[in-house]
């Protein structure tokens, strides 16, 4: 008990915060609703071409898309997978999302790549990038700058730019928002305006409702990283909270530095489920997170609640993050939320600054130091545009 009151203690006290959070990642956290405003006055702006000349002997036509696939990696991807769960149900055009250097085999002129890369230098996405070109696809970008920017600027792309200097991870607004603007536009899907506003209107409630001055007694942000301390987390969604999932799973990664893991309903049942049969001493080091909705169909109701009594008693805790608003888009995005803020606080109650990822970019820089891949396409996006 006596811990547990230091440890809210620890996040109660601004000093306490601002010591451990060097990068200043809370500032980017509660300011995440004033970004998605950002971010749909700069999608606003993006104009779809009928024909783009790349050269003399590539040009592309933009026209209604048979299939959609959204590129980029980490932070850059996520928001193609909330686009695809939050439309999954009422969507008639296939969308998936590509983590990788190369298109799948369809990919063709019938097919509208959405290409997105933070940095506009991730080398898979700038990979993916060129061989949309070569093929015909329907291309449009989303950068910050780099070279994503520049080759899209070279050959014509049509290309949202949204803020820089942001870590990836925080600029998910930048990196959503622009997708469902971007089918509009098209003619693809009809206004969703309604249900991106009550979104944004959610979370501004919930920044307020969770921001590091709301004590950890109304705090429901605070107590769940009190509740998850010293275990890891293990997040489960069902449908269209199976990209939400994935998305803290990835924010306990990067925010906390910790190992964490995520599964959907129903699928977790048939596999997943066997692993909470190990020992105690296993079990009882991971904590459960289950993301719940009032309007759970019957059957999900069932499995969870199922699964609860059944296979997750050897476990440290089972928690619950509610979703709160009306619409479908409101509730996904309040959960992921909430999983960005836990993740934050769990990183302050273990003193790690969750802003800098020191391993991604060592990495990086090492591959670099065999290949440098994204010097490479630079020579062959040049070569295309004096083509």
């Amino acid at each position: 008990m006596v811990r547990k009151m230091q440890e809210a203690a620890i996040l109660d006290q601004m000093e306490n915060i601002r010591v451990v959070d060097s990068g200043n990642m809370l500032k980017r956290l509660m300011e995440t609703p004033q970004y998605c405003e950002d971010a749909l006055q700069l999608a606003q702006k993006i104009e779809i071409p009928q024909k783009v000349n790349i050269s003399e002997k590539i040009s592309i036509k933009y026209k209604k898309p048979r299939h959609i696939i959204m590129t980029g990696m980490g932070g850059s991807a996520i928001g193609g997978e909330i686009l695809q769960d939050w439309l999954r149900e009422d969507f008639p055009i296939s969308i998936e999302v590509c983590r990788d250097y190369d298109l799948p085999a369809y990919a063709d002129e019938d097919t509208l790549i959405v290409s997105v890369s933070y940095s506009g230098d991730t080398e898979e996405t700038l990979s993916t990038l060129l061989d949309a070109v070569n093929r015909r696809c329907m291309i449009v970008t989303i950068t910050s700058g780099g070279h994503m920017l520049h080759f899209a600027e070279k050959l014509g792309l049509p290309c949202v730019t949204i803020m820089n200097g942001l870590p990836p991870r925080v600029a998910i607004p930048y990196l959503f928002f622009p997708l469902p603007i971007i089918l509009v536009k098209m003619g693809l899907l009809t206004n969703r305006d309604e249900e991106i506003r009550e979104a944004i209107r959610v979370l501004r409630k919930l920044s307020e409702e969770n921001s590091p001055e709301t004590s950890v007694k109304n705090n429901f942000s605070k107590r769940l990283a009190l509740d998850l301390a010293e275990t890891i987390p293990v997040v489960y969604g069902f449908r269209h909270y199976g990209a939400i999932a994935h998305r803290i799973k990835t924010q306990f990664n990067e925010n906390t530095k910790i190992p964490s893991k995520y599964e959907v309903f129903p699928e977790l049942n048939h596999n997943e489920v066997m692993g909470w049969e190990a020992t105690e001493d296993i079990t009882r080091k991971f904590s459960i997170i289950l993301l719940r909705d009032s309007d759970e169909p019957p059957e999900i109701r069932h499995r969870i609640e199922t699964t609860k009594r059944l296979a997750l008693s050897k476990t440290h805790k089972v928690l619950e993050i509610p979703a709160k608003g009306e619409k479908k888009l409101a509730k996904m995005l309040s959960t992921m939320y909430i999983g960005d803020l836990v993740s934050f606080y769990l990183a302050i109650l273990r003193k790690t600054d969750p802003t800098p990822v020191k391993t991604i970019s060592e990495i990086k820089s090492e591959l670099s130091k065999k290949l440098d891949t994204v010097k490479a396409l630079e020579q062959e996006f040049k070569r295309l545009s004096e083509t």
